[in-house]
């Protein structure tokens, strides 16, 4: 029986223990999935020897510590320095980054985008921020100070603090902090957000499982919106192909993954 395991903070709210639960029982594969919750993203790589994993999940806030807790980058990932599957290989950590996908299969009904503003700049906004540039999208980060915006300048995109948020048209608004997650906040100032959001056409939330203030503010703007839900089905799909070392169908894993959001 292998073990694999979620980290994060928090991480109790996480649905990944049941998708992928789900996806090991109906494949007929000998794993089982926890949570673990990490106060210190520095002691990552100690737990995950300790508890003997074959791999994990990581989210917030953790998943530049899950970079440099690896041996060795693959993929998307090595490109933005920021990792949310690690699979165990022959002594060593592996990293892959399957957030970019997943959301990218998220807002495939929204249809063709090419602007975005994405509030926020840890590492989910790094992984979704540079895969809309790969894409052609016309990106801006917005976040609540500029330091963490420095290598985001440095990468070429635009960027805006609070203090200097100008109010321009983009097709889609997506939030990647934890605002709304465990209180009620908004990523950004309410009245800046209203005026952000009446010229958008969508906005997505990277947080599932319930409606965040931002999505009940876009909603009630008439904002066409999405939740995390499918961004986590889709890096979902691609994590568990990771561990089961693609020995299964993606549209298999696809199906049984989708069957655990009915429970």
């Amino acid at each position: 029986m292998k073990l694999f395991a979620i980290f994060g903070d928090p991480v109790a709210h996480s649905r990944s223990p049941l998708m992928h639960n789900h996806v090991f029982k109906s494949l007929g594969f000998k794993g089982c999935y926890t949570r673990i919750q990490l106060k210190d993203g520095s002691k990552l790589r100690e737990t995950f020897f300790e508890l003997g994993l074959s791999g994990a999940n990581i989210t917030v806030p953790h998943k530049e510590a899950a970079f440099n807790a690896c041996d060795e980058i693959r993929g998307f990932a090595k490109k933005i320095g920021v990792v949310n599957t690690i699979i165990y290989e022959d002594g060593k950590l592996i990293g892959y980054n399957t957030d970019a996908d997943g959301f990218m299969y998220a807002i495939e009904p929204f249809g063709k985008i090419k602007s975005v503003l994405v509030l926020g700049a840890g590492g989910t906004s790094k992984a979704l921020s540079t895969r809309f540039k790969d894409e052609g999208m016309d990106v801006t980060v917005m976040n609540r100070s500029g330091g963490r915006l420095e290598e985001f300048k440095e990468s070429g995109f635009k960027t805006e603090t609070w203090d200097s948020i100008k109010i321009e048209a983009y097709d889609l608004v997506v939030n990647t902090t934890s605002a709304g997650l465990e209180d009620d906040d908004l990523p950004a100032p309410r009245g800046a957000l209203e005026l952000l959001l009446k010229q958008a056409s969508f906005s997505a939330d990277a947080i599932y499982g319930k409606e965040t203030p931002f999505l009940k503010l876009s909603k009630e703007l008439n904002v066409t919106t999405k939740d995390g839900a499918d961004m986590l089905l889709g890096q979902g799909v691609l994590a568990n192909n990771h561990f089961t070392h693609a020995q299964y169908d993606l549209k298999d894993i696809e199906r049984y993954m989708k069957e655990s959001f009915l429970f």
